[in-house]
This record gives structure tokens, C-alpha cells and sequence, in this order.
């Protein structure tokens, strides 16, 4: 396989820059993957500005030589992804749980919804989408193919109201999971996928596991489940439970995954333990303060945005926005060019 290089980086409200970060010993089936994290400003790094002898701006294959806490860097938009990742909203398994975790163990719990405060948590960060305008650019939802995942995405991402007269298929139908909601309409919203890559962790917790895609086809018509190939869960096992390695393995194959994506800007609806143990692979070498923000679980219903570089090739999509220039072709050698090599200064 060949190597690649997948970096993130935070979007959040400006503040002191730490540097971003090489992790070389982050793999998965074979492929290093090399990853970094930094609060805002800048999209990622692979040219940085350093105080030498004289200021000097260079660029480098490698990030071993980039001082560990701070760093300026550039990086070509179109091998960049914004990531808006979010954990479901609260789930009746959360609740149970907190009281007695043996509560986990109930098949009472089999592919728990959400509870009524947590549709309250998915009505409040439904208006924190909108008023910050953040719902305009999204291109893609992606999430789990769990009752709480879906009904959190299409809560927070999905349309408005549903209306019978209108000819087009309900995100979600009204009632699901016995929450007394309303449908939820598809119309002005992106697409939504189902991806068994981001579930939670696998086995033994029946809260885990999910039902038919039939009986999920039924309760969100307008989901796309094409990339799931078994109707049944037969990834959950009620003997065996993934372990926090396998699960991280997972979550890194997700991530290479989704490079073969052409949107660029994703929201990602998962699970307190998926996100924790794939985020977690990050920002090892990175300051310690980005370090605990991508590595602290999420609240239910917390949104954190970042920005997902692409260091290698898997991301290699021609640009959007570049322009070529010299339209129509004309002279264009640089003064100082010309200056050392006069004799380019005649070529066009």
C-alpha cells in the first residue's frame, strides 16, 4: 500500500498558535499516517516561517525539524476537508448508564433512541447551525447507522417540517423511536449517508446494536444505506466486544475512507468511544493544551470543527479555485530572476 499522510487541524475562535505536530508511528494496515492539530488562522501546515540567522520562510516533506510549540504553516486548499464531527444527542442508554452501567448489558436498551433532553440538545445546536450560518456550506452528513445517530443528524442537519403534499421522501418520519416528534423533511439539506465505519464500539452492549436496514429504511426514507451490504448487524457479536485498538484501527480506515469523498466540507454524526480512540491517534507531538482538546471525550451533542489535510496523494483532486494566469500568455519572468539570469530576460 501506498504510504500516505492525513493531518487535522482545529477551527475555533483565534488564539496563540501552537505548532502542528509529526506522528510517525500512527498506522494502519501498513500505512504511516502522519497527523497534526492547531487552533485556527491557518488551514495546515507544509511551508513554515521560522526565526533563523535571518527570517526565512522553507518548505519540508517532513515536520520532524518544526519546533514543538509554535509554528505558522500554508497548505493548498483543495487537500483540505472541513470536518464538522458531532456526538449524538443524549440516548436512553447514557442515562441507564450513568445510574448502573450494568445497564449497558440490557437488551431494554437494544439500539437505544434518544431521550426527550436530548432532543432538546438536538433543537439547540440545530439553532447554533443555523445562526452561524455553518448548515449553508455543508456538502455531506455522514453518521452511524444507529436509532440516536440518525435521529441527532437529521435533527440538527435535516430540512424543516414535513408536509405529505410535498412530493419528496421524509429525512425522518414522525415518531421514531417513540420520541412524538415530528417528521423531518429532506428538502434544503444535504445528503445523508449511513457509514458502519463510525459506529461505537462493537459487541456485548446491545446498545450498540442496530436493527434491519429494512426497518431503518421505513423510519428514515430519505438516508442513503447503499454502502451497507448486510440488511442484518452481523458485525455485532453478543460474546465479544472491540477492543479500544480495534476500534481506533477502524476509526483510522474511516478516515482514509473519506478521501474518496469529492465533497469538501463533511458533518459526522458518531459515538462518544468511536470519536475518542480515532481522535485520540492525533496531535501526540502537538502542545500539550491541542492535545488534550482533540483528545477530551465529547459531551452528547458537542460540534467540534476541523480542518483534515491531506499530506499524501489520497486527497489529489485538481483545485477549484486555482487559476493558471498568464491568459492570454505574455512575458512574465520575475524581476528578480531576471535579474541573476539576464538571459531569460528576453523569453516570454
Amino acid at each position: 500500500m501506498a504510504s500516505s499522510s492525513l493531518s487535522f487541524a482545529f477551527l475555533s475562535p483565534p488564539s496563540p498558535l501552537p505548532s502542528p505536530f509529526n506522528n510517525n508511528n500512527c498506522t494502519y494496515v501498513g500505512a504511516p499516517i502522519c497527523s497534526f492539530l492547531f487552533p485556527v488562522a491557518l488551514r495546515a501546515p507544509i511551508c513554515h516561517f521560522r526565526k533563523r540567522s535571518s527570517p526565512s520562510l522553507f518548505c519540508s516533506a517532513s515536520l520532524s525539524e518544526m519546533d514543538s510549540t509554535s509554528g505558522q504553516g500554508l497548505y493548498p486548499l483543495h487537500r483540505c476537508k472541513t470536518l464538522h464531527v458531532v456526538r449524538h444527542a443524549q440516548g436512553f442508554h447514557n442515562v441507564a448508564g450513568e445510574i448502573d452501567p450494568k445497564a449497558y448489558l440490557s437488551y431494554d436498551l437494544l439500539d437505544a433512541s434518544l431521550t426527550p433532553v436530548g432532543w432538546e440538545q438536538v433543537d439547540n445546536l440545530r439553532k447554533h447551525v443555523h445562526a452561524t450560518g455553518l448548515s449553508k456550506g455543508i456538502e455531506l452528513v455522514i453518521t452511524s447507522p444507529l436509532t440516536r445517530t440518525m435521529q441527532t443528524a437529521a435533527g440538527v442537519f435535516g430540512g424543516d417540517g414535513y408536509t405529505d403534499a410535498i412530493d419528496v421522501l421524509p429525512l425522518m418520519v414522525a415518531n421514531t423511536g417513540n420520541s412524538e416528534r415530528p417528521a423531518i423533511s429532506s428538502l434544503n439539506c444535504p445528503p445523508f449517508l449511513a457509514v458502519e465505519l463510525c459506529r461505537e464500539h462493537l459487541g456485548v452492549h446491545p446498545c450498540d446494536k442496530r436493527r434491519s436496514i429494512t426497518e431503518y429504511k421505513l423510519l428514515f426514507p430519505a438516508f442513503d444505506f447503499s454502502l451497507i451490504e448486510s440488511d442484518e448487524d452481523v458485525l455485532w457479536k453478543a460474546d465479544v466486544r472491540e477492543t479500544n485498538e480495534e476500534v481506533a484501527a477502524r476509526g483510522m480506515k474511516f478516515m482514509e475512507w473519506l478521501w474518496t469523498r469529492k465533497e469538501k466540507e463533511i458533518a459526522i454524526v458518531s459515538h462518544s468511544g468511536f470519536l475518542f480512540h480515532t481522535l485520540d491517534q492525533f496531535g501526540n507531538d502537538s502542545h500539550p493544551s491541542v492535545k488534550s482538546e482533540i483528545s477530551t471525550h465529547f459531551a452528547n451533542c458537542e460540534l467540534r470543527s476541523m480542518v483534515f489535510v491531506d499530506k499524501g496523494m489520497l486527497g489529489s483532486d485538481p483545485s477549484r479555485t486555482n487559476y493558471p494566469g498568464k491568459v492570454p500568455r505574455g512575458a512574465d519572468l520575475p524581476s528578480d530572476i531576471a535579474e541573476k539570469h539576464p538571459k531569460h530576460a528576453n523569453r516570454s
